[in-house]
């Protein structure tokens, strides 16, 4: 079918969209996706854009056509069931996704990712070389975006300069992968602090089961990093389990760590932010999903991973 060959023109990489639906169906109609809602009076259809969409996101009380998973699979689109504002991820396969079948992916991410993986010390490197990513992002992201810099986030602050760079020289000292995680979780929980006191938040502990809004914001937005990341190794042909820092935590936690890659420089702030204008969820979304195309971190995700990948089993990387 011509209209199914055509979905894929928009690379991956350059896709704008995350949907998250609730309280509606999602169907096929006339050769598009659709979800509909039901109103008193009358029903309304909403069409879905697949072509330009990553992943979609079926929170409570959502239903989906067979037909829409067809189509939502031609065009790439992965597919998870969540709970109410996005989180928690109910079910999926792929561990956390439902991802489209595809037998004609790339298969040389994958056959250099594992040509370093089963390596300890290689592998500790390739999590050192996302760490240092994951440092000139935010550094990057900072310095340029006028909307944070209006509220205090400034890549040159005296105070995120120095966590920065202390951050950066030990991750070159670190020996093993448990080091690195005690320094990123040391250097997130002073940025938490330092947003917080930007904005005037107030006394701040990180829990992901509390309710206010700070605490649901970065779990709804982590989310959406996480979104991205799948959407990443899945174009790639990298299963989820073959990850370089987290994954003696948990499965498929490389999800994790390429949705590392941003979740500081653009979720962060803009959790605290939103949360101190007393945002929507719907609102602080949009934010992310703006913040993302802005600094484009797709094209930055799958960049560092392709990197990673064709590079590190040739020592090539610096």
């Amino acid at each position: 079918m011509d209209a199914l060959t055509d979905l894929k023109a928009i690379l991956h990489s350059k896709r704008a969209n995350i949907y998250y639906l609730e309280k509606c169906r999602v169907m096929q109609k006339d050769g598009r996706v659709l979800y509909l809602t039901e109103a008193k009076k009358e029903n309304q259809y909403w069409n879905i854009p697949i072509a330009n969409t990553t992943c979609l996101l079926l929170g409570t009380g959502t239903s989906i056509t067979q037909a829409a998973m067809r189509m939502l699979a031609s065009a790439g689109v992965l597919v998870g069931f969540c709970g109410g504002g996005g989180t928690p991820l109910l079910m999926a396969s792929e561990v956390e996704w439902l991802t489209p079948q595809s037998e004609y992916r790339p298969t040389e991410y994958l056959q250099g990712w594992l040509s370093f993986w089963f390596n300890d010390h290689q592998r500790l490197k390739a999590a050192q070389m996302f760490q240092l990513a994951r440092i000139d992002y935010l550094r990057h992201t900072w310095s340029k975006d006028r909307d944070l810099q209006v509220e205090g986030f400034h890549a040159d602050d005296a105070d995120i300069g120095r966590a920065l760079s202390g951050f950066e020289s030990q991750i070159s000292q670190a020996k093993k992968v448990r080091d690195l995680l005690q320094t990123e979780a040391l250097l997130t929980k002073h940025l938490y602090k330092i947003a917080a006191r930007k904005t005037k938040y107030g006394d701040f502990t990180r829990t992901r089961e509390s309710e206010d809004l700070a605490n649901t914001f970065l779990n709804h937005g982590n989310y959406l990093a996480y979104d991205l990341a799948a959407t990443t190794l899945w174009v790639l042909g990298i299963p989820h389990g073959f990850a370089v820092m987290h994954g003696k935590t948990r499965r498929g936690a490389l999800v994790f760590d390429v949705a590392d890659l941003i979740k500081d420089s653009l979720i962060l702030p803009w959790a605290f932010i939103c949360a101190k204008e007393n945002a929507t969820e719907q609102e602080f979304r949009q934010q992310c999903l703006q913040a993302f195309t802005d600094h484009k971190a797709l094209d930055f995700m799958f960049n560092q991973v392709k990197s990673v990948a064709l590079n590190m089993a040739e020592d090539k990387l610096p």
